[in-house]
């Protein structure tokens, strides 16, 4: 698998900085994952194994068609729950159960522009020594919440299939106004390192249909300090 993003298939729509990112993620069985995808798509696989994520991060320096980043608005945590799919042509992306966000506006520019089930939360992400640790209740039913802590270690991850194949993902699929769309962006490789969790109460992955994840220890914890994101507009799938 690639790790080095093709080029835009068209204009610079978005871009964005994506920084302190931990991606926790947990093996299952595909046939799990498969009612979660939209129509066209089905489970990408490594090791036989489908995998759901719970990646948390914080989003800065947002501008539009090249223009000038947006101050406050455009800056804001976000942590998703997230699979893996590909569809018939081959193409890899990510399909998003969830991503929660602490400013209206863009949830709101979200949804309606890819169809994306951004929710509005109460978030905060802070940083001690080599802790990092993400905070975030939904605006919503039941109030669903998550914290999540993690340990940066000093471990660089260099050749690693999985890291890759979690990682470097430069699309995502989304079923919007009745079809499927393929949206791309492209950054540098992620610039990863080991990390354990420390702590993770959460509600999120029940929310999206796997009630068992939360209790069980993760298969694979990543940390990056971050990467600059560029977007094409969304594209029939």
């Amino acid at each position: 698998m690639s790790t080095v993003a093709p080029p835009l298939p068209g204009q610079r729509i978005l871009s964005q900085r994506w920084s302190d990112a931990t991606f926790v993620h947990w093996r299952v069985d595909p046939d799990e994952v498969t009612p979660h995808l939209p129509a066209g798509t089905r489970p990408d696989v490594f090791d036989g194994s489908a995998w759901v994520g719970v990646i948390a991060f914080q989003m800065s320096r947002t501008s539009f068609f090249g223009g000038p980043s947006i101050p406050w608005l455009g800056t804001f945590p976000e942590i998703n729950v997230r699979h893996y799919s590909v569809d018939d042509a081959g193409r890899r992306g990510v399909v998003f159960s969830s991503l929660e966000a602490s400013h209206l506006l863009p949830v709101l520019a979200a949804q309606a522009a890819f169809g994306l089930n951004y929710q509005w939360a109460r978030m905060s992400l802070g940083r001690r020594g080599d802790l990092v640790a993400y905070r975030s209740r939904r605006f919503g039913p039941g109030f669903p919440a998550t914290h999540l802590v993690a340990r940066v270690r000093e471990e660089p991850v260099h050749d690693d299939p999985l890291a890759d194949f979690l990682t470097a993902r430069w699309a995502f699929h989304e079923r919007h106004l009745g079809r499927t769309t393929y949206s791309r962006n492209s950054h540098e490789p992620w610039p990863l390192q080991r990390a354990e969790l420390v702590h993770f109460r959460d509600d999120l992955l029940a929310v999206a249909g796997f009630p068992h994840l939360a209790a069980r220890a993760p298969d694979s914890v990543l940390y990056s300090p971050g990467v600059d994101t560029l977007f094409s507009a969304p594209r029939r799938a």
